[in-house]
């Protein structure tokens, strides 16, 4: 028989999502994943994981066991006494928030809500998102005036690829609208994680998100200025941040790149700079941080194109993926810098062991010929050492490989 009370459904089977399930699944609950992407649907139906974080083998255990089910029919949220919803938050053209398919998993969900169902956002957005924009909308949708939905924000905390800081063992923030859809958010994560921090009301939870974020965008942007900076007056930055590293307090180390990717750092802070002009503010930092980031994978291209005799040749990318570890080329930054690299007349190839195919491209064999190599994510398995026998420059945009030969750092 189906036990409601323990029973709950998770939006979205994603990098948020799936491990997320699997975490309720290892805690005594039975999980519904709800998917609407055939092909995610299709693979984890047939147990395979689409994310690095979650083994294959899991996903078969739990759906063998029938503690986990995947579906692609929303109404199935009706068997679950708690619906979360993992779904991504990006921006729209002009950097701006946008909440369409947030907005869409809400109106799916909403008719289909049991009496007493607790609805938790762990997706990312703007301050006030699930009191001004969540509630009304389920309010709007429901089957019935007099079907009572609980509701809360618990942001989530997904770091992909991260071998030490998991659903378990990270501290989750949560705030509800009111005491009881607080309370029982906090038992639910209580279920599954180490430590959960109740916070007073949902907007703290949802601008602590973003502040979280900002800070690593507002840092990167510092040292990546710092090493366009240093380069002009050939300084080594690296060695720079090493020294100030040694300081035992007020300091935390961050390192340049070819500049920000993924799902929150280049994202989360644009719904903080947005909501702060929606309410008579300006975030300049944010602003003039996303600035320095989106501008890195130009600087990058031009310190490549001087490390080739005329300006112009055969270049070779390695790593394609925003981050070490993962197969995720979201936000990559390393489309800008491929993009100003064939518009300044190079030839790119590109190669990254965990990329299969990048937006319609096959990555190059690695005896490809070029003349620069562009280390742009340090992947694991790259035949950097190899490729540096070659006697072809490398620029290392990771400050991973300086002891091999013909490598310069950025």
């Amino acid at each position: 028989m189906l036990n409601r009370d323990k029973t709950v459904a998770i939006i979205g089977q994603g990098y948020v999502g799936l491990p997320l399930a699997m975490a309720a699944v290892d805690s005594g609950w039975r999980v519904i994943g709800i998917e609407n992407s055939r092909s995610k649907f299709e693979l984890i139906a047939s147990g395979i994981s689409p994310v690095e974080d979650v083994a294959s083998t899991k996903v078969q255990i739990d759906l063998a066991s029938g503690a986990y089910r995947v579906s692609n029919n929303v109404a199935d949220v009706a068997e679950a006494s708690i619906v979360v919803i993992c779904v991504p938050t990006p921006l729209d053209a002009d950097r701006a928030p946008d909440l369409a398919i947030l907005e869409q998993a809400v109106r799916d969900i909403s008719p289909h809500l049991s009496d007493g169902t607790l609805v938790i956002n762990e997706s990312t957005s703007y301050p006030g998102t699930v009191r001004d924009f969540i509630s009304p909308l389920i309010e709007s949708l429901k089957s019935s005036p007099s079907v009572s939905i609980d509701l809360a924000v618990a942001p989530e905390r997904v770091n992909p690829g991260d071998k030490v800081w998991a659903q378990k063992n990270t501290p989750r923030l949560v705030g509800g609208l009111n005491e009881m859809s607080t309370k029982r958010a906090v038992d639910f994560y209580s279920s599954i994680c180490d430590e959960v921090v109740q916070v007073s009301a949902p907007e703290i939870a949802e601008t602590a998100k973003l502040l979280e974020n900002t800070f690593r965008l507002v840092n990167i942007a510092l040292v990546n200025q710092l090493a366009q900076l240093c380069a002009d007056q050939n300084i080594n930055v690296h060695e720079v941040i090493d020294a100030a590293s040694t300081k035992p307090y007020g300091f935390m180390k961050f390192t340049p790149s070819v500049g920000v990717g993924g799902h929150c750092i280049p994202v989360d802070p644009m719904y903080l700079s947005w909501w702060a002009a929606n309410n008579g503010g300006r975030a300049s930092i944010i602003e003039h941080s996303d600035e320095i980031n989106l501008g890195m994978p130009i600087y990058v291209s031009r310190r490549v194109r001087e490390l080739l005799p005329t300006g112009v040749g055969r270049v070779m990318i390695l790593g394609v993926a925003y981050k070490p570890g993962v197969k995720d080329v979201r936000e990559t930054p390393v489309t800008s810098l491929r993009d100003d690299l064939l518009a300044h007349g190079c030839k790119v190839g590109w190669l990254d062991p965990l990329v299969a195919d990048w937006e319609g491209s096959a990555p190059v064999d690695p005896s490809w010929e070029c003349d620069v190599i562009v280390i742009a994510t340090a992947q694991p398995g790259l035949p950097v050492e190899a490729l540096s026998k070659r006697g072809i420059p490398i620029l290392d945009c990771t400050g991973t490989f300086k002891e091999l030969a013909n490598v310069v750092r950025l």
